[in-house]
C-alpha cells in the first residue's frame, strides 16, 4: 500500500496516549464526575521532559477541538481549540516543543458525529429549511435522528452530503497544516468505506507523511446499532458472528492501519486472566496466527489498555508481574507500541469499566499520578523502550528533511 511508504516513520513509533483534561495542569476537582478538571496543552508541554526520559517518540492527544465534554469526543467546533485546554498558540507551542525533542504528535479526530450542542445541529433541529438540515439524518424531524450507536448526545454526520464531507476533510487538513503528524480516527465503522477512500486520497495528496489509524472496535455493539454502521455485509456477518479480526482487516487499502483490539484480547485472556506465559506456547501460537492473517504493510498498533476499558493492572488483579509480562510481550511484536498515560506509573482502579454503564469509564480516566508513581514499573518500561530503540532505527521529524510535511 503506497501510503505505508510515506508514513513508514510510524512503524517504529512508541506512542504515549494522553487524555488532555486528566494528564497535567489539572486542579483539584472530583475525578469521579464527568466534568473538566483543568488539564491542558500547556501542562503537556511542561511534561515533555518526563516523556523524553521515558523514551517516548510519539504523543497521541485526545480531541482538543471545541467540545461540550471533558474528554473531547463531543465536538462543537471542528476548527477551534477547546478553551478549557488552551488556545491555538498553546497547541503550536506544544507541537514545536515536541519537534524540538524529536517527537511526533498525532491527534484523535472524530469524523462520524458531533455534539448535539454543535450550532449546526441546533440550527437543523430548529429549521427544516436550514442549510444544515442535510448535514444530519433525521428519521422523524426534529428529535429522531441517526446518532453514534444509540447515544442521542452525538448526532451522526451525513458524510454523503458534499458540504458536510468537505467540512470534515478541511478540518483535518487544517490541523495537519499546523504540524499534527496524523490521526487516530474515532469509530471508523460509522462512516462509509467510500468516505474513507475519499478522505485518504485528500489527506495523502496534501500530507503524504500523515498517518491514518482507525478505531474499529466491536465491544458494546448491539444488533440495533448496525443501522448506524457501514461495515461490509454487516447483517449476515452478525448472524454468523462478527469477528474483531475481520473488522480490523476491512480497512486495508483505505487507512494505514487500525488499533489492534484483538492483541489486547489475547494478552488479557492469556496473561491477565491466566498466568504468565510459560512453556506451553499458547499465547505465542495465538499471536502468530493473529498477525499472520494481516498484510505485512498494515499497521496494527498494540496496546494493553485505553480510555474506554479497564486498565491492564486492574484486569490482572493489580499483579505487577503480570503487567510487566504483558508489556514484555507487547514490545516483542513488530508493530507500533501504544502506552496509555499512567500505565507506566502503575495506575489502576477499584471498580470495573462497563461499556454500557454511564460514566464507569471515569475509573480508567483518573488524573495522572504525579505524586507517587510506581518507579519499578516506570523503570521497567524505560528499559523496554531503550532496548527497542537500540534494535531499530527510530525516525524523528528531523529525519524527513527538516519539515514534517511538504510545503
Amino acid at each position: 500500500m503506497e501510503t505505508m511508504i510515506n508514513s513508514h516513520w510510524f512503524k517504529q513509533a512508541i506512542v504515549y496516549q494522553i487524555m488532555i483534561d486528566r494528564f497535567a495542569g489539572f486542579g483539584s476537582g472530583d475525578w469521579n464526575t464527568p466534568g473538566f478538571l483543568g488539564g491542558n496543552l500547556k501542562g503537556i508541554a511542561d511534561k515533555i521532559g518526563y516523556l523524553k526520559e521515558l523514551g517516548i517518540n510519539t504523543i497521541w492527544l485526545s480531541p482538543f477541538y471545541e467540545t461540550s465534554a471533558y474528554h473531547g469526543y463531543h465536538v462543537t467546533d471542528f476548527m477551534k481549540v477547546e478553551p478549557n485546554f488552551g488556545n491555538r498558540k498553546d497547541l503550536e507551542e506544544l507541537i514545536q516543543k515536541a519537534r524540538d525533542n524529536r517527537m511526533w504528535i498525532i491527534a484523535d479526530f472524530v469524523p462520524n458525529h458531533c455534539s448535539r450542542h454543535h450550532p449546526f445541529f441546533r440550527e437543523a433541529q430548529k429549521d427544516k429549511g436550514s442549510r444544515f438540515f442535510n448535514w444530519f439524518t433525521f428519521i422523524h424531524w426534529p428529535h429522531d435522528y441517526l446518532c453514534f450507536l444509540d447515544v442521542e448526545d452525538l448526532p451522526k454526520l451525513n458524510l454523503d452530503h458534499p458540504e458536510t464531507r468537505e467540512h470534515i476533510v478541511s478540518a483535518a487538513k487544517y490541523w495537519l497544516s499546523m504540524g499534527i503528524d496524523g490521526f487516530r480516527l474515532d469509530h471508523v465503522m460509522g462512516p462509509k468505506h467510500a468516505f474513507w477512500k475519499y478522505f485518504r486520497k485528500e489527506i495523502k495528496s496534501a500530507f503524504p507523511r500523515a498517518v491514518l489509524i482507525g478505531e474499529a472496535w466491536l465491544e458494546g455493539i448491539k444488533f440495533k446499532n448496525l443501522k448506524t454502521l457501514h461495515i461490509n455485509n454487516k447483517y449476515i456477518r452478525w448472524f454468523f458472528r462478527l469477528y474483531q479480526d475481520s473488522v480490523q482487516k476491512e480497512y486495508y487499502g483505505e487507512l494505514d492501519g487500525v488499533l489492534d483490539f484483538r492483541f489486547r484480547e489475547l494478552v488479557t485472556f492469556h496473561i491477565a486472566r491466566g498466568r504468565i506465559p510459560g512453556k506451553d506456547g499458547a499465547l505465542e501460537f495465538d499471536l502468530k496466527r493473529h498477525f499472520d492473517a494481516f498484510p505485512g504493510d498494515y499497521f496494527l498498533p498494540t496496546f494493553l489498555d485505553n480510555h474506554d476499558m479497564n486498565r491492564f493492572l486492574f484486569e490482572c488483579n493489580h499483579d505487577i508481574e503480570k503487567l510487566k509480562a504483558a508489556a514484555a510481550v507487547q514490545f516483542q511484536i513488530d508493530q507500533p507500541i501504544i502506552i496509555y498515560y499512567g500505565t507506566e506509573a502503575g495506575m489502576t482502579h477499584q471498580n470495573p469499566v462497563a461499556v454500557n454503564r454511564p460514566h464507569s469509564d471515569l475509573e480508567a480516566r483518573q488524573p495522572m499520578n504525579w505524586q507517587s508513581p510506581n518507579l519499578e514499573i516506570f523503570n521497567f518500561y524505560r528499559e523496554l523502550i531503550k532496548t527497542r530503540v537500540q534494535q531499530q532505527r527510530v525516525l524523528s521529524p528531523d529525519d524527513t528533511g527538516g519539515q514534517r510535511h511538504p510545503p
